[in-house]
């Protein structure tokens, strides 16, 4: 199995669609402690070096690791992505923009057979055509890359509406073809992909807040009833439902799962009964003017899940999209279903660090469609 490190592993997606596509990730570097700590409970056999990334050396990685950086197929990661965000404050000065030259510092010290990093389409802007070249330019003369790869997660197969560039690169000393059209080629079918009901499909309803909220539900037996014609189509219900890799997973959270179908993070928001009756009056798509959360069309993919704000600014909540047939906003699971985490994908205990990690997170179905195409390829 080939293995893979994931830099700015953040909570997982992109881990998990590495591992579902074949891939063994080896490590992760990550230096929220939160996230860290979602991702040591999804991949307990993944070595964890949580620090910052611009102090991480390759002894640092062949010490925790035990293995030499030659072993060392491919080298993933979503570098931060708020200074180049449309809705961000667009500053090309904002440091944490230096950290996407450090990921292909990190690549041209290993040399991997082949590198993937994503963003926001935001860093395509011409303003940041600079910060764009000198990273590739640390890299260009041993890897051939790719245009950069526009993908969409709902033509993917996920629920969400949820653009993100990929930039890939494959060594140019070895006989590997790769275009941009494999990419393309990657995309479901239209009648196969996954609408906000069909993701929700099965989540229990009715839930209420409560002061002492363990956030742990279980879901209809029903659901799992293969003779039952389900909303979701097989591509989406095995994502959520099943296909998890070896090594990956808490085993005692899965075991729970598979035993009484229990899972986390229907972690309810209070809401007051003015607020809820705005709610239950809005039509799908339409906007509250006082909370800006917008009412899910079951028809329609979510529009992209946002992360919030970090401590560093004040740690403020996104807004969050409202429930279409509930008067609520929706809660982490139903997020991560949106997103395409799998329900035996364990969330953290809180509502801030689930959406910050959700929204901060690629889909694991996309992940898992662009990493798919490099391992078949690599074969």
């Amino acid at each position: 199995m080939p293995n893979v490190i994931d830099l700015y592993a953040g909570a997982g997606g992109l881990s998990l669609g590495a591992s579902r596509a074949g891939f063994d990730v080896v490590a992760a570097i990550e230096i929220d402690k939160h996230a860290v700590e979602t991702h040591k409970k999804n991949f307990p056999q993944t070595v964890h070096i949580s620090k910052d990334i611009r102090n991480v050396t390759i002894d640092d990685i062949e010490y925790s690791t035990g293995l030499s950086v030659s072993n060392i197929t491919g080298v993933i990661g979503g570098p931060p992505c708020q200074g180049f965000s449309y809705i961000g404050q667009g500053d090309v000065e904002d440091d944490r923009n230096l950290l996407f030259r450090r990921f292909f510092e990190i690549v041209r010290d290993i040399h991997p057979v082949f590198f993937v990093a994503e963003n926001v389409p935001g860093i395509m802007r011409e303003k940041y055509h600079k910060i764009r070249e000198e990273a590739f330019n640390l890299v260009k003369r041993e890897y051939i890359i790719l245009d950069p790869v526009l993908v969409n997660a709902a033509e993917y197969g996920a629920a969400t509406n949820r653009t993100r560039y990929f930039f890939v690169g494959i060594r140019n000393d070895l006989d590997i073809s790769l275009s941009i059209d494999d990419f393309t080629q990657a995309k479901i079918p239209e009648e196969k992909r996954t609408l906000v009901s069909q993701a929700l499909e099965g989540l229990p309803l009715n839930l209420s807040y409560s002061k002492d909220q363990t956030g742990i539900c279980a879901i209809d037996k029903s659901y799992y009833d293969k003779r039952r014609r389900h909303l979701q189509n097989s591509f989406f219900y095995s994502r959520v439902t099943d296909m998890i890799p070896k090594g990956v997973g808490n085993p005692t959270f899965i075991q729970g799962y598979k035993k009484k179908h229990e899972t986390n993070g229907f972690l309810m928001t209070d809401h007051s009964k003015r607020v809820a009756d705005r709610y239950k009056e809005l039509k799908y798509g339409e906007q509250d003017k006082i909370s800006k959360s917008y009412k899910l069309n079951p028809d329609l993919f979510c529009p992209t899940l946002r992360a919030g704000t970090g401590p560093d600014k004040g740690s403020f909540q996104a807004v969050r999209p409202i429930h279409y047939t509930e008067a609520r906003v929706i809660n982490p699971r139903e997020a991560a279903r949106l997103q395409g985490f799998p329900d035996w994908f364990e969330l953290p205990g809180t509502i801030w660090h689930s959406f910050r990690q959700i929204g901060n997170s690629v889909s694991p179905i996309a992940a898992e469609a662009v990493m798919r195409v490099i391992y078949d390829h690599l074969k």
